[in-house]
């Protein structure tokens, strides 16, 4: 008889304790030799055979029933079928004596009544446990997801831990995610800069091959929620265990960058200033353009009539350096302010205590509003949809209110962290302005002003809104709001009150100047 032999293995789960594809091979080639086995054609399909629908499984039939083969050469029964379509193909194709023979190593066939009724509960025994072992698999999820443990495979910048069955950071990609996430953030990178900026480090996926990530992958790391310690799972959202990559707060950020900016214009020229000033006279955005080797920046004038002139890009670099001299910072009023806030740090992290413990009652809260929430949709009152729905804003507002408690935890609402970056970015000032790069003050001018406007080439912009949450953050409330008749300028352009000097810490004094009567 002639033989057609068969080898089998998916990459499921059920099947990592069968030998391999090769190994099969090397067992049916011995098996062959040693019983005189004439096989016309090995064949080899990597695929599952819990659903019908094999290509070469169905097409090795077909080949019987024309007369190619008279048999099959198998490592086990399971390997032909673990479902019920596919096994009754066997028998009826037996039945009918088009499959004159069936060969296991594993197993012995006899080709008559009780041959067949054990073949079909070997059949029905292989789908008793793909049906058996899928259960046990969904059980496990369920129970990963009731402890908010990622039960899929690890995303990029995460590893599976195979000791406590979930994800752990990965110290190589982890970086380069929150790096992602913070240019992405500023508003001023498209996804293909951040993928090339990134990639450029030393960024790759997870293959053997270790290719570097696209635009379209970057795009999906920026809205999956996970990095900040979130995860959904068939619709349905959980608060993972996991040690989060970036804070809730900077994934929104993104979100918000990506929700405005829609498909990104190509640039071709990189304008400086571009994008930043309104026209003083009709409102409309102030563009740019390139004449005679010169930079020029006007009003828009669209739908509008508009009588404001071009302004040369050397004119308005004159004025922002003129701008960021009276706000800039000198290296020995840094180090005494940076001194300052140390002390102030110290001194709140006991005040905030009574603060702390509000949010701590605040997500206890919660956690009740979330059980009370699946009980309700158990007892049938809301739909799934509902149930997911609110149940993914509680997580968020938790998340939300946990990264408040850390941030008091670090010291005053991470108040005293943010006043100090904004002390050393006012340091920087006078590095930027030595540096000459244009780019670099705008970066600058962006964080001490708010509203830019262009009128009669002259550049207006208001510091109040910029400072404003400084100022009500702080957690003194005699803190200065407005200017002192008689200021004192002792670095760069800021000022001290007298007033100030006299009532609030040493740290919270500086006052800010007022663009628009000194610029």
């Amino acid at each position: 008889m002639r033989y057609f032999l068969y080898a089998r293995k998916s990459t499921d789960d059920e099947d990592r304790q069968i030998l391999s594809i090769e190994a099969q091979l090397v067992e049916l080639r011995q098996y062959a030799t040693r019983e005189k086995v004439q096989v016309v054609k090995e064949l080899i399909e990597a695929k599952t055979a819990k659903k019908p629908g094999r290509p070469i499984f169905n097409d090795m039939l077909l080949q019987i029933e024309r007369g190619a083969a008279d048999g099959i050469l198998a490592w086990h029964p399971d390997r032909l079928a673990r479902n019920s379509v596919d096994g009754g193909k066997i028998i009826y194709h037996v039945d009918q004596g088009i499959i004159k023979s069936l060969l296991f190593p594993t197993y012995r066939f006899d080709d008559n009544a009780q041959g067949k009724f054990m073949l079909s509960i070997a059949f029905g025994q292989s789908k008793y446990y793909i049906d058996a072992l899928s259960e046990n698999i969904k059980r496990g999820i369920r129970l990963k997801l009731s402890k908010g443990i990622w039960p899929q495979w690890a995303p990029i910048g995460y590893l599976n831990d195979h000791k406590t069955r979930g994800i752990i950071k990965d110290e190589g990609k982890a970086p380069f995610i929150a790096k992602s996430f913070a240019l992405y953030s500023t508003g001023r990178y498209t996804l293909a800069e951040i993928r090339d900026k990134i990639n450029s480090l030393g960024m790759a996926g997870r293959s053997k091959k270790d290719r570097p990530l696209s635009a379209s992958q970057y795009q999906r790391i920026l809205q999956n929620p996970v990095y900040y310690g979130v995860f959904q799972y068939n619709g349905e959202s959980y608060e993972g265990v996991h040690e989060p990559i970036i804070t809730k707060k900077l994934f929104d950020q993104c979100q918000a960058v990506m929700a405005r900016r829609g498909k990104p214009k190509k640039v071709k020229h990189p304008f400086a200033l571009r994008g930043l000033m309104r026209c003083g006279e009709c409102g409309r955005m102030i563009t740019a353009e390139l004449q005679k080797g010169y930079t020029y920046y006007r009003c828009t004038k669209r739908q509008r009539t508009c009588s404001q002139r071009y302004t040369r890009e050397e004119i308005l670099a004159t004025q922002i350096h003129g701008i960021l001299q009276k706000v800039s910072l000198c290296d020995d009023w840094t180090t005494k302010i940076l001194r300052e806030l140390e002390k102030d740090k110290a001194s709140d992290v006991q005040s905030s205590r009574p603060q702390q413990q509000n949010l701590q009652n605040r997500i206890i809260d919660i956690d009740r509003k979330i059980n009370r929430l699946i009980d309700v949709y158990l007892e049938s009152n809301i739909a799934l949809e509902e149930y997911q729905r609110k149940k993914e804003a509680h997580l968020n507002e938790k998340k939300d209110l946990q990264e408040k408690v850390k941030d008091f935890a670090a010291g005053g609402d991470n108040w005293f962290e943010r006043a100090k970056d904004f002390v050393t970015d006012l340091n920087r000032v006078g590095y930027a302005l030595r540096d000459g790069n244009l780019e670099s003050q705008r970066e600058i001018l962006e964080k001490i002003g708010s509203n830019f406007i262009l009128k009669e080439r002259r550049l207006n912009f208001s510091s109040e809104g910029t400072f404003r949450h400084y100022l009500s953050g702080a957690p003194y409330q005699n803190w200065r709001r407005d200017r002192d008749s008689n200021p004192r300028t002792p670095c760069g352009g800021h000022t001290l009150s007298r007033r100030t000097r006299s009532t609030a810490p040493a740290s919270l004094r500086l006052q800010p100047i007022d663009s628009g009567e000194r610029s």
